[in-house]
């Protein structure tokens, strides 16, 4: 079994990686946590792998692959834990919560269905899936939470109040959410005016 490859990044796409070691290429397949890491200056790069047995009869061993042990972890708890999901589906799904561990661990122990839903665009059978599935044993993952200052959270009542606005005005939760985030790279004075201005302005892209 391989437990990770210390190798040349010799290509990448938007899936995978092939990394050669020895004078031998693994194609490995990465979420965007890790691709997004990975740039054409790369030389040697540590992957952590999860071989997973694909096809009815087991003729494709696929290589999976991780920059931290705390996402192979996520990777293999997701796989092994939430019922009808394969190693294939387990990758889909950490492609979505790389965007930010922190977040899904804490919605996952807060039961917060709403977040998981706007947050990630999961379904609310999903989201009750991830919850019912993952709740006990979550938590054994070492991707911390952080917790909030003053302002972290004077931050996140104006975005709250952004993506309600918005939600009255006819926009989808994860559409408004999105647009939010968009226009928070965009102002460099965030009021509840200004954010609410330059989210409409995306929100027609996000439909």
């Amino acid at each position: 079994m391989i437990d990770y490859i210390n190798g040349l990044v010799v290509e990448t796409t938007n899936k995978e990686i092939i990394i050669e070691t020895g004078g031998i290429g693994y194609r490995v397949l990465c979420p965007r946590s890790t691709l997004f890491n990975i740039s054409q200056d790369t030389k040697n790069m540590k992957i952590y792998i999860v071989e997973a047995v694909a096809g009815m009869y087991g003729g494709v061993i696929n290589l999976y692959g991780f920059l931290t042990k705390e996402e192979r972890e996520m990777f293999c708890l997701i796989r092994d834990e939430v019922s009808g999901t394969g190693a294939k589906k387990a990758l889909e799904y950490v492609d979505r919560i790389s965007k930010s561990f922190e977040r899904f661990v804490s919605a996952i122990l807060n039961k917060d269905h709403l977040g998981l839903q706007t947050d990630f665009g999961f379904t609310k059978k999903t989201a009750d899936k991830f919850i019912n599935s993952l709740k006990d044993k979550i938590a054994k993952i070492n991707i911390g939470v952080p917790s909030q200052s003053p302002h972290d959270k004077d931050s996140n009542a104006l975005i709250s109040d952004a993506i309600m606005a918005l939600t009255s005005l006819g926009a989808s939760p994860a559409n408004a959410r999105e647009a939010v985030n968009k226009a928070l790279e965009n102002i460099e004075v965030v009021t509840i005016e200004n954010l609410i201005k330059e989210s409409l302005k995306f929100l027609g892209a996000v439909r």
